[in-house]
């Protein structure tokens, strides 16, 4: 994510309860059941490589649920774990010096005008800090953590995703380019050559999540049949028949020496931070600015909703609430583009020049509803003057104060589709994530491996909640303790809790035992820049 968030925040909420007691461990009684643990190896994007706070950092890292598991592993005959980890906590990167990786975010009070922190707001922002890691300084030897930042399904079989070259020109991955064992290698090439015993796969996020976290700004390619991966752009869903097909060969690739292993499907992303934050309607008359001008507002509107009934469209009538919240404006690319209509019925009251910009503006704009999803980055301009579509808007013929009216985001300019998911878009991810998921699961009853049904953890997270000893996980964005600040990926405490229902399937289909972390003594969302 590139855009700033703004988000109300009060502090007293990351003051969660700590357990003050960890459980001891006894690692007599530990043993590996029916499989092997001396050499793990873990296939994945950027949830399996610790990615977190919009980065790859090391702490992150280090506290990774493979990273976590791997301990855990050690009291029954696990062996040595390595991770390809970033030279610092920044979370950016170089590439010949210069950098490509934004920094992690942070978490920093806003301060006015006159330093006085405007408590309770905090907004999460990109640390400053030059970042230490070099991309093109590539880290030798196979590592076991081959969770790459980015990946997605068909990634992990394409040779030369790990090219340095291709960096510069994204058609490498930078993160696995640090550690590819050469500029032609794939990941599941470099995993299966380190012979693992055992082995996780949790894969296929991203064929949905890149296309939901940019508001559906993409290709469904179960609507065009396109099972060929490499003509996908970065934020298309990818064909179910595709994915099925690669996750096989990831499979057959994994166990073709006998390895065991667990996979883990996939959780409905839409229910994740970065899309439940925001409300639908977040515009109220309460707000110093935006309520003295809600009259104003809707005597403009007045005319323009008459244009839409006279059109046959009454249902786009925007009215804003003097009592209550008000939804904000979107743009729907999948109703009727009535600009043409609304022109002639405008001019004889707005003249043919402002008719023109008013039909082109809202030839396709309705005011959300419940079952839209405000993306997290809208939080940042909601309310705020888009100030390159005032000198647009100025250009067109209109003045400086008639191009601020109708410029302000969300109230009387749209909000656009990469700040909205609308039904239609989050029935596209659904139907994707649920055949995606019925794959995983079937390979996993064919090959008899271990599962893990993420998606009910995340439901459970996102409806009351995750208990564990001493505290309780859920899915609000910063307080919930879940997720760490980009909304999307999981705190140090919750990749605690997660390596525990992983122990929990692998005990029940391998009958290993080994501890279990208690999640209350790894780190969550904190107040300061440092991270824990």
């Amino acid at each position: 994510m590139k855009n700033r968030i703004y988000i109300a925040i009060l502090a007293l909420v990351f003051f969660s309860c700590e357990p003050e007691f960890d459980t001891p461990v006894e690692s007599a009684v530990y043993t590996s059941g029916t499989v092997d643990f001396s050499n793990y190896v873990a296939l994945g994007n950027s949830l399996t490589a610790g990615y977190a706070d919009g980065a790859l950092y090391r702490t992150g890292q280090e506290n990774s649920y493979p990273n976590i598991m791997a301990q855990q592993f050690a009291f029954a005959n696990g062996g040595e774990f390595t991770q390809p980890l970033m030279e610092d906590n920044t979370g950016g990167a170089l590439l010949s010096g210069t950098q490509i990786l934004e920094n992690r975010f942070v978490l920093e009070a806003q301060v006015t005008g006159e330093g006085t922190p405007d408590d309770p707001a905090f907004s999460p922002k990109r640390l400053v800090a030059t970042p230490t890691t070099e991309i093109s300084s590539v880290l030798s030897g196979g590592f076991n953590n081959m969770g790459v930042p980015g990946a997605k399904s068909f990634h992990l079989l394409a040779p030369g995703y790990g090219n340095v070259a291709g960096v510069a020109a994204e058609l490498s991955n930078p993160y696995f380019a640090r550690f590819a064992s050469s500029a032609t290698a794939s990941v599941i090439g470099d995993a299966v050559a380190q012979n693992p015993t055992f082995f996780s796969l949790w894969i296929g996020n991203n064929d949905i999540l890149s296309y939901a976290t940019s508001g559906g700004i993409g290709v469904d390619h179960n609507d065009t049949g396109n099972i060929d991966p490499s003509t996908y752009e970065s934020n298309d869903i990818t064909n179910t028949m595709a994915f099925a097909g690669v996750y096989s060969q990831l499979v057959a690739a994994l166990t073709a020496n006998g390895a065991k292993g667990i996979l883990l499907n996939l959780p409905d992303v839409t229910s994740l931070p970065f899309f439940t934050t925001v409300p639908y309607a977040p515009l109220s008359p309460l707000d110093p600015t935006f309520g003295p001008q809600i009259p104003t507002l809707n005597t403009t509107f007045a005319g323009l909703n008459g244009a839409f009934a006279f059109a046959g469209f009454p249902e786009r009538a925007i009215t804003f609430s003097t009592t209550g919240a008000s939804a904000v404006l979107i743009k729907d690319e999948s109703l009727t583009d009535i600009s043409a209509a609304l022109v002639p019925i405008l001019t004889p009251t707005f003249g043919v020049g402002l008719a023109m910009i008013y039909a082109g503006q809202y030839g396709q704009v309705r005011q959300a509803t419940a079952e839209d999803l405000i993306l997290l980055p809208s939080s940042s301009i909601i309310g705020q003057l888009d100030v390159d579509k005032v000198a647009e808007l100025v250009g067109m013929g209109l003045t400086q104060e008639q191009a601020g009216q109708l410029a302000v985001q969300g109230v009387t300019l749209p909000l656009g589709d990469m700040y909205v998911l609308t039904p239609e878009e989050q029935a596209a991810i659904t139907a994707a994530q649920t055949a995606y998921n019925t794959t995983i699961q079937g390979l996993a009853t064919a090959n008899n491996l271990a599962f893990l049904d993420v998606k009910s953890i995340l439901a459970q997270a996102a409806n009351g909640g995750l208990p564990f000893d001493g505290g309780l996980i859920t899915s609000q964005f910063v307080s919930g303790g879940g997720f760490s600040l980009d909304g999307v990926h999981p705190t140090p405490r919750a990749h605690a809790l997660l390596t525990n229902e992983l122990l929990d399937a692998i005990e029940t289909e391998y009958m290993a035992t080994v501890p279990r972390v208690n999640p209350g003594t790894y780190g969550t969302v904190t107040l300061s820049n440092d991270v824990n």
